[in-house]
């Protein structure tokens, strides 16, 4: 098979990250794949690749993939870069291949969903009304406001010591501009972020978070991003009364909802028991893989 691989000019560029784009076709011009590879550029995660990489199933085992992959490593190493991590759904072709060449699996992601169809609003009631001793609950949806904005900044440290496994991913900084950035992100999209914090009763200050996106028109499904408990509030019920807040909110103002997905690597047994205590059911599992260079 005749194949070219042209690089891409990419206008995915941001301020924590960079792209590179790939894409190969055959002698017809006809594309059969594409590869992207991010370059984290943040002191902390200088050192880290992240490939996305697709080829047209009819296209595969005739190369396509492992060109591509060679054009990505290149760029990766040009670009001193430690290693390039890769997601594929356990048991599927490319979850095969990147075994195949060279990649360890480093960390496993399980999947769960929620039917909004099949919540308890009198269970979740429950869970909420607990009461959590110098504890309160406040939310909002889009960008923190500017009276919470600092400490919602310092409480992103909850997700520090977030398990990773074995993956070589460095560590994340965040500031007020960077959550803000991140909410303006969602928003450009088209989809509606809304957070959840708990907040103590003794300094105002922010103990824990929990972040869902939901489409912009309201249906589908939506994607719980992360949720954290500082170190020092931990043990409390936090991550559970948030969440189950969350759920609440969800169900109640978008009825055209279908339901909510959330994805917890398989080792941290604490978030997964919490989403399972809530409803939520496995779907399937993704492993990611990294390469050291």
């Amino acid at each position: 098979m005749s194949l070219r691989i042209t690089p891409l000019t990419d206008p995915a560029h941001g301020p924590h990250s960079r792209r590179h784009a790939w894409l190969a076709s055959d002698a017809d011009a006809i594309p059969v794949g594409t590869a992207f590879l991010r370059l984290f550029t943040d002191p902390g995660q200088e050192h880290l690749a992240e490939l996305t990489l697709q080829v047209h199933p009819a296209e595969r085992r005739k190369c396509v993939g492992s060109r591509l992959l060679d054009a990505a490593v290149a760029a990766s190493r040009d670009n001193a870069r430690r290693c390039v991590i890769a997601q594929a759904e356990a048991g599927s072709p490319g979850d095969n291949f990147l075994t195949a060449r060279g990649f360890r699996k480093v960390l496993t992601l399980r999947f769960s969903r929620l039917p909004l169809a099949d919540v308890s609003t009198t269970a979740l009631t429950e869970i909420i009304e607990r009461p959590h001793p110098g504890y309160r609950l406040a939310s909002w949806q889009g960008t923190v406001p500017d009276d919470l904005a600092q400490t919602f900044a310092a409480s992103r440290r909850a997700m520090d010591d977030m398990p990773m496994d074995h993956t070589d991913y460095g560590t994340v900084t965040w500031d007020v501009d960077r959550v803000r950035a991140a909410a303006k992100a969602v928003e450009q999209r088209g989809d509606q972020l809304h957070t959840v914090v708990a907040i103590t009763t003794s300094d105002d200050s922010i103990a824990g978070f929990t972040e869902l996106v939901v489409p912009g028109n309201g249906t589908g499904d939506g994607q719980h991003y992360g949720t954290g408990v500082l170190p020092e509030h931990r043990g409390h019920g936090l991550g559970r009364w948030m969440k189950a807040e969350s759920i609440r909110q969800a169900h109640e103002r978008y009825p055209e909802l279908g339901g909510l997905l959330a994805d917890t690597v398989s080792s941290n047994t604490h978030m997964r028991q919490i989403n399972d205590s809530l409803g939520y059911t496995p779907t399937h599992t993704t492993h990611q893989h990294q390469l050291d260079l």
